[in-house]
């Protein structure tokens, strides 16, 4: 089931965009708190993102630039402010559709299915994610690097996978155990740590050490 973080800070509208989003069958997630929108967002790791451009203590245009320069995440840009400057701006930003307020639910839901069918073509080639001398092929659950090939347990290869599409930024203890919890696995913070461990043990069979870094009080990064 696909997931759409909801970036709005009128609670009556973001409501109402819940609702209708749940209705048609998406799971949501959004933010009440505006200060660190782009790390909140990831954190969810959505399908899609549904953007205001007018935030308290920030602008859409910026927090469009960073979820851009971050991740490959789908962003529509759904705002009041409609002049033809903000949408070439959105755009220019990496937002990949820009809808008006008001707007209408059903042209909403179909453009939201329309990027969706779009990432469901590309399917076969975001089955590998790479970084750093490592891959790891998501449809045979392996990690492949110079020193061989290793097969990784259900939660290695959520955590890595996570953390993988975050490269380059740290990834919360918080944020990995609630994507184990999505999974179905049981997970608390002692958990957490013996499969982290066990993820390094399997990279270390193929020679890849020290990938995984500790940021204490932080979380995890590669």
């Amino acid at each position: 089931m696909p997931k759409i973080y909801i970036v709005e800070d009128d609670e009556p509208i973001r409501a109402e965009l819940a609702h209708l989003l749940e209705r048609n069958g998406f799971r949501v997630a959004w933010c009440e708190r505006f200060d660190n929108v782009a790390d909140e967002a990831l954190a969810a790791q959505p399908d899609v993102v549904l953007l205001d451009l007018t935030l308290p203590g920030t602008d859409g245009q910026l927090v469009c630039r960073e979820l851009r320069q971050r991740s490959d995440v789908f962003i529509i840009i759904l705002t009041s402010r409609v002049t033809e400057v903000d949408e070439v701006m959105g755009m220019t930003m990496g937002a990949d559709d820009f809808i008006p307020k008001p707007y209408s639910a059903r042209v909403l839901v179909a453009r939201i299915n329309a990027l969706l069918r779009r990432r469901a073509a590309d399917a076969p080639e975001r089955n590998v994610l790479a970084h750093n001398g490592l891959t790891l092929d998501l449809s045979r659950s392996e990690a492949h690097a110079a020193g061989g090939t290793v097969e990784l347990t259900k939660n290695e290869l959520r955590i890595l996978a996570l953390l993988m599409r975050h490269a380059g930024s740290i990834v919360s203890r918080e944020a990995i155990m609630r994507d184990l919890w999505d999974s179905d696995a049981f997970v608390d913070d002692n958990t957490l740590t013996v499969n982290i461990n066990r993820l390094r043990r399997s990279l270390a069979k193929i020679g890849v050490e020290g990938y995984l870094v500790t940021h204490r009080g932080r979380g995890y990064a590669v």
